[in-house]
Formats: C-alpha cells, sequence, structure tokens
C-alpha cells in the first residue's frame, strides 16, 4: 500500500528534465563549486587561525581580495544551483523500499547530512554578508565545520554514484545514433511514469492512469539554462559591492562600492565600538614594546618619522571590498626602534570584543608595505576608519586590519 502511493507521488512528479543526465551536469557543477568554496575558505580560515609554523604569501597583494571575493561570489551562485539540484532528485524520496542495500543505506545517509549541511552553510553564509546573526552558535567555526561535513559526505555521495556518474558525464554518451536519450539503467533514477506495475490496482492505478502526463515544453536544457540565468541574477545583484564593473546592478548587496567615509565601507563604526572620547584624546600614545624595550609615540612622533604610501585592497570576510590609498609608517621601523625586527607581533586596539587584539606573522610584519596607516585617500584617518592609527597589510583579511591602534609588541 505504501509503495504504491509513494509509486503515485513519483508518477505525477515525473518530468523529462528530472533525468540522471540533467542530475550529473548540475550536481558536477554543485561539486566544483563547493570545491572551490572550501579552498578559498580554508585560505581565509588558516590565515586567522595559521598553523605552527605556517607562512603566507604577501604578494600579490591583491591575493586575500581575489580569494575571499571568489568565495563569496561562487558561494551566492551555487544557491540556485542547489535549489535546481534537489528539484531534479527530490522525487526519488519516495522510491519504495526506502533502502535496499548497505550501498543505498550509505547512500541516504550522505544524502541527508550533504543536503542538510549545504543548506545551513549557504544559508548562514548568505546571512553572514549582510553581518545578520539571528542565531546563537558562533558563525565562523560553525561554517568551517559544515565545509568538512558538505566535503566528506560529498566524496562518500560520488563514490556510491561513481557508476552512474560515470555513464552520463558526457553528452555522447546520453544519446544513441538517432538522437533519442538511452534508457535509464535500474537504480539510476528513472523518474519517469510506470503505467503499469505489478501488485497495483484498482483506484490507485486509476490514478496512475490518470496522473498528468510530464509537459514537454519543461526540458533539460530548460532546467539548465534557468539554473545559468538565476545564479547570473544573484551574482550581478550583489557582486557590484566588490566589482566595479557591475556596481550599477548592485541592488541586492548590503553595501556599495566606494560608499562611506573617505570612499570606503565600515562593518563597525566608532559609536558602535565606543572608542570615540580614547580615540580623540590628545593624549594618545602608540606602545611599541620589544624583547628588551619599549617606547611610546604620539601622533606627532609618528607623523615625524619617515612615510610611506601605498595602494593596497581592504577586503572583508563578508565579501566587499575596495581599493585605496594609505599612507604612514612601515610596522618594521616601528620593530627596529625597539628590536624587534623580522619577529612576529601582537597588535592590540583600544576597542574591545572579537579581533581586539591580532597576530601579525613575521612575514607581513617585515614587508615594508606593512603600515601603522594615518592617512587614507589623502586625508587624515576618519575616526570611522581608525583614527588616530590603524593597521593595514597586503594580502589580509580586513578583519586582521586592526583599527583603534593602542600598542605593538612582541609575541
Amino acid at each position: 500500500m505504501i509503495g504504491s502511493v509513494l509509486l503515485l507521488l513519483r508518477t505525477s512528479l515525473a518530468s523529462p528534465a528530472r533525468h540522471p543526465r540533467t542530475v550529473v551536469v548540475i550536481g558536477r557543477l554543485l561539486g566544483l563549486g563547493f570545491l572551490i568554496c572550501f579552498g578559498t575558505g580554508l585560505f581565509s580560515h588558516l590565515l586567522q587561525n595559521p598553523l605552527p609554523g605556517m607562512a603566507f604569501l604577501t604578494r600579490p597583494v591583491w591575493l586575500y581580495r581575489v580569494a575571499q571575493g571568489v568565495h563569496v561570489v561562487v558561494g551566492t551562485a551555487l544557491i540556485p544551483v542547489l535549489l535546481a539540484k534537489l528539484w531534479t532528485v527530490y522525487p526519488l524520496l519516495f522510491a519504495w523500499p526506502p533502502v535496499r542495500s548497505v550501498a543505498s543505506v550509505l547512500e541516504r545517509a550522505s544524502i541527508a547530512l550533504l543536503v542538510s549541511a549545504s543548506f545551513v552553510e549557504l544559508a548562514t553564509g548568505l546571512a553572514n554578508t549582510y553581518q545578520w546573526y539571528p542565531w546563537m552558535f558562533r558563525f565562523r567555526e560553525t561554517h568551517f565545520a559544515l565545509a568538512w561535513a558538505i566535503v566528506g559526505a560529498l566524496a562518500i555521495h560520488i563514490g556510491v554514484k561513481l557508476p552512474v556518474i560515470a555513464r552520463w558525464w558526457r553528452r555522447q554518451h546520453s544519446f544513441d545514433a538517432a538522437g533519442h536519450l538511452l534508457p535509464v539503467a535500474e537504480g539510476e533514477g528513472d523518474l519517469r511514469p510506470e503505467p503499469r506495475v505489478k501488485g497495483v490496482t484498482g483506484f490507485l492505478q486509476r490514478s496512475i492512469d490518470r496522473a498528468p502526463k510530464p509537459p514537454g515544453r519543461i526540458s533539460r536544457r530548460t532546467v539548465l539554462l534557468g539554473t545559468g540565468l538565476a545564479s547570473a541574477a544573484v551574482v550581478a545583484t550583489t557582486a557590484g559591492e566588490t566589482l566595479p564593473a557591475l556596481a550599477p546592478l548592485n541592488v541586492l548587496a548590503p553595501r556599495r562600492l566606494r560608499y562611506g567615509p573617505q570612499g570606503l565601507p565600515v562593518n563597525r563604526t566608532a559609536a558602535e565600538a565606543k572608542v570615540q572620547r580614547t580615540a580623540l584624546d590628545p593624549a594618545w600614545r602608540l606602545r611599541v614594546r620589544g624583547p628588551d624595550r619599549g617606547v611610546e609615540l604620539s601622533l606627532d612622533d609618528l607623523r615625524a618619522m619617515p612615510q610611506t604610501e601605498a595602494g593596497l585592497p581592504i577586503a572583508c570576510v563578508e565579501g566587499w571590498s575596495t581599493q585605496a590609498r594609505w599612507r604612514g609608517v612601515p610596522v618594521r621601523d616601528l620593530a627596529a626602534l625597539v628590536g624587534a625586527g623580522g619577529r612576529e607581533l601582537l597588535v592590540r586596539s583600544f576597542s574591545t570584543g572579537a579581533y581586539s587584539t591580532t597576530v601579525l606573522q613575521r612575514e607581513f610584519a617585515d614587508d615594508p608595505l606593512t603600515l601603522v596607516a594615518l592617512e587614507l585617500n589623502g586625508e587624515v584617518l576618519h575616526v570611522d576608519h581608525g583614527y588616530p592609527a590603524r593597521l593595514i597589510s597586503p594580502a589580509r583579511p580586513g578583519v586582521l586590519q586592526t583599527k583603534w591602534l593602542s600598542g605593538l609588541e612582541v609575541r
């Protein structure tokens, strides 16, 4: 009885577009996208939580900007792709019996993990771009753990379905010489109507006979084209917060390119950080501590030192980025004052909360373009951008470009 009802459901949901060839085409795009997001996300995670002895490239200076931009753009584009993939295969949920072997148990378990983790990963990632966190768990740690779960479940799923994937991978394997689709083998996800099934009689059989026939106008090509257009649309309307060419279409992203004080967006204002009084206090000093000695430098002291100007991007984990001109004192010059050249530094802010202290690895600390910045785009730093002094370094996440500096010290 249950099997007959499920058969009726599958029959009513049948469509020419729900074919293994469609599933494979969408699936390989989805898999490639997840692997790209995993690689770029792992890079960002390790920059913020490096393993012992790990070192990073500081050139090209836009390395992190491109990596994180790709991460967010591809992740956003995957949302329509994931929905399309589920649309093509969800009638298989009504197969009876639900499991037929150990392999099918493994397949269904991996699919359950893959689908649930993918939905949470993409939904929370999208919410993060808007800095909206309507949950109790820590976003970054959860996002990282789910990425590993997705990759593991994806590997199991591919392993189980490898024969089907291999058969339908290439277009010429899907059609005979006359151009007709090859028949779908048992177990490959045949979603076509089954007019007569052994053991089904009476009302259920009449219902199956009367089930709507698959509309011919909904083809596999239509589904694939629609999926591609949907992905292109969400990218075009959100990626303008980092890509100038798409800025006129940037209607869904939370930020506008070059919108904000001195032409840069701001994630956290001085008012939100509650640092205005300290930032504007003439008695402010930057404390630089070495292994044996330290110095305290006023803003005038810093301005009197040799200045370096550099064009560096600032790129945040939420996906926005922009290029700017920065001017200030190289960190390695400040480290040399206290005998800390070539050493890893602890960077302190007089703000509180997450990232009020960050670690500047030695390859960044010794880079001539890593600055204690005093000016932005030819003007004195705006207080929302870190006045009186902030850190700016090539190829690092914006969240590590500490604002409202209070000190540098040897780790």
